[in-house]
């Protein structure tokens, strides 16, 4: 992404749907129609819950408000959680319903249920090194290894290289130029976990930094609209101002 480069947008999904309410609803309202209350409720583990519980009506609809989303927004990739992975599987069912060649895909992906399983755009440089530091990382192991993959699939794309900076009785700073180098320090044990993963996060940090500069706008405009519906609310909730007035002691 060309963030640097004022290439990419970022949008608040509520305003799109605000914006298309005249296509968005009847979309919603179409998956609706054409499942039934059965399998929607099927789909209540992507708000946490279970298809058992006691529901309410607003929670049974959500399905079929996320589902529309995928159709809606247009996206070129929609990714959801493995916890999501229901509504993926309803969005599928409604293409054959529509004659949708084209189907969403599943891709895993850790869950936003689990904040510390996750590095969110929004996240700050803190909460970033604290989930980093808490990443599975076992020393000369590179398979499966989360922060391996971090490095490989995004610090590289985007740097180019990885610098690990390191004291001087271990070597002192050392930059890799491509991913099978740092994999080949890392199995032999020349790279350890603990100099690996603080240049991990401030890698992460970097680039997250450029995104909420790009995002500062639209989070400012969230803040002050849900602080003026706040304050609305608070006026109209407010009792009327029933003062006392001072009476004289006789």
């Amino acid at each position: 992404m060309d963030l640097e480069g004022g290439k990419v947008e970022f949008l608040w999904s509520s305003k799109e749907i605000n914006a298309g309410a005249d296509k968005y609803w009847p979309l919603v309202l179409g998956i609706a129609q054409n499942n039934s209350l059965n399998r929607i409720v099927r789909c209540s583990q992507i708000m946490g819950r279970s298809e058992h519980e006691d529901l309410t009506a607003a929670q049974i609809f959500y399905p079929c408000m996320q589902c529309a989303d995928v159709f809606f927004l247009k996206a070129d990739i929609c990714q959801l959680g493995m916890d999501q992975r229901k509504v993926n599987v309803l969005a599928r069912e409604y293409c054959d319903v529509i004659k949708r060649k084209n189907k969403p895909q599943g891709q895993e992906k850790m869950s936003k249920s689990g904040p510390l399983s996750s590095i969110f755009m929004e996240d700050e440089e803190a909460e970033v090194n604290v989930k980093i530091e808490k990443v599975y990382c076992p020393p000369k192991l590179v398979e499966e290894n989360s922060c391996l993959e971090y490095i490989k699939y995004l610090i590289f794309p985007w740097f180019k290289e990885f610098t690990v900076e390191c004291g001087a009785e271990n070597g002192g700073n050392k930059t890799f130029k491509s991913f099978e180098e740092l994999a080949a320090d890392y199995e032999c044990g020349e790279l350890h976990p603990g100099d690996l993963k603080p240049a991990l996060a401030k890698s992460l940090n970097k680039i997250l930094e450029l995104v909420y500069d790009r995002s500062r706008p639209l989070i400012s405009w969230d803040y002050q609209r849900r602080a003026r519906g706040n304050a609305e609310a608070n006026r109209a909730n407010a009792p009327e101002n029933n003062s006392l007035t001072a009476q004289p002691i006789r």
